[in-house]
């Protein structure tokens, strides 16, 4: 019990001559802010790209692509072979009618809105119930486009990323021009990056006769995915992958999650260790400015640990105090800023918003935690070890 009075005193002591090394204590406070708001800056994209993705996928819906297909991109199906998957067992019938959408994924040249120079965006041609094998999407402005005409829908996000889709207006792609005839929303996932048209109209346009790249199946429960897989494996007319949207999605995603997710860290290494020598210098000015103070302590009856944990807590108080900082300016600046990146597995743009989430929050404070640990050590050690007789003849 003395020892914890001793430590509560020292620390209330040290804490109150703050004022004092409002400097030096301020240098520790900003370089572990800089190293909080960086790490959560710069994984809140991978974060945000990774919600965007996954956010589209259900366990209730399979993709069915060729097998070995990296993407939709190098995939594809004739239209037996979608009918083959449209009629297998496990797939979802409203009525008599399989609920599935054979689909057709293109890459058209689209302008950003932001500098002006074009991007890849995805162009996807879907059957009449393209809709109905995906959740959360909705129709918010506009109509539907009408089947065999050049008509397109396009989604929230990339209505507001890029030029020339907004209702009524007329974009040209290839030879042929499409009006944009209605908007529509999809949770903020990656389905809103996208521009859907008539399946047929856009295999048409684009010469791919009754090609398809993949089939959308909803299934009768999240476990009918497996008797889908067998039944279309064991059949020699179809070669398969057979994927849920939420696996499909997270295998879209982990590349360029990866990617920047090596260079996160690292970065914030490199930063960390910069901010532990700021808050060393900061702790052994505290020291040499306390000296007398901690010399008198001593001379009192203090002993060397209160002294040591006393110093540790000054220091890993300033270092939350940065991290806190940090966390907040990175949520307040870059929580929801909306942005644009290739997805290496479509090489198609995806809009997606930064995501500062708790869990990257309590990461950074981890981060700062360690950083006032480390950097409160070794002074933390040189005020127990303060000479206590030297430090007295100099009063």
């Amino acid at each position: 019990m003395r020892t914890i009075n001793q430590i509560i005193a020292v620390t209330w002591l040290s804490l109150s001559s703050l004022p004092r090394r409002f400097a030096s204590s301020a240098v520790a406070v900003v370089g572990v802010a800089a190293v909080v708001l960086v790490f959560a800056a710069v994984l809140s994209m991978a974060s945000g790209f990774e919600r965007t993705m996954l956010s589209a996928g259900s366990d209730e819906v399979a993709i069915i692509t060729r097998s070995g297909s990296t993407s939709e991109m190098v995939s594809g199906l004739s239209n037996e072979q979608a009918l083959i998957v449209a009629n297998a067992p496990g797939v979802l019938k409203n009525g008599d009618a399989p609920v599935t959408s054979a689909e057709l994924y293109v890459i058209v040249d689209v302008k950003k809105k932001s500098n002006n120079l074009e991007a890849n965006v995805p162009f996807r041609g879907i059957q009449t119930t393209g809709f109905d094998v995906r959740r959360n999407t909705t129709l918010v402005e506009g109509r539907m486009f009408d089947t065999g005409k050049n008509e397109l829908i396009v989604g929230r996000a990339a209505q507001s990323e890029f030029m020339g889709l907004d209702l009524g207006e007329t974009i040209k792609f290839g030879q042929r021009e499409w009006q944009v005839v209605g908007v529509f929303e999809a949770d903020g996932s990656v389905s809103e990056s996208e521009l859907w048209t008539d399946v047929r109209v856009l295999q048409d346009a684009y010469r791919r006769g009754n090609s398809f790249q993949s089939v959308r199946v909803k299934l009768e429960s999240p476990e009918s995915i497996e008797i889908l897989k067998t039944n279309l494996e064991e059949d020699p007319r179809i070669d398969p992958d057979v994927l849920s949207e939420k696996e499909f999605y997270s295998s879209q995603a982990q590349g360029l999650s990866q990617f920047i997710k090596l260079i996160g860290y690292p970065l914030t290494v490199l930063m960390a260790i910069g901010a532990v020598f700021g808050a060393l210098n900061s702790m052994y000015s505290s020291v040499s400015v306390r000296g007398k103070e901690i010399a008198t302590l001593r001379a009192l009856g203090f002993g060397p640990f209160p002294v040591l944990v006393s110093t540790v807590i000054e220091s890993t108080l300033l270092a939350l105090v940065g991290g806190v900082i940090g966390g907040t300016l990175a949520f307040l600046i870059f929580n929801g800023f909306q942005v644009s990146t290739l997805n290496t597995a479509s090489f198609s743009q995806v809009v997606f918003d930064f995501a500062v989430t708790p869990d990257l929050l309590a990461q950074g404070l981890y981060a700062a935690l360690i950083i006032g640990v480390l950097g409160g050590f070794f002074p933390a050690i040189r005020a127990a070890r303060l000479p206590v007789a030297q430090a007295l003849r100099e009063l």
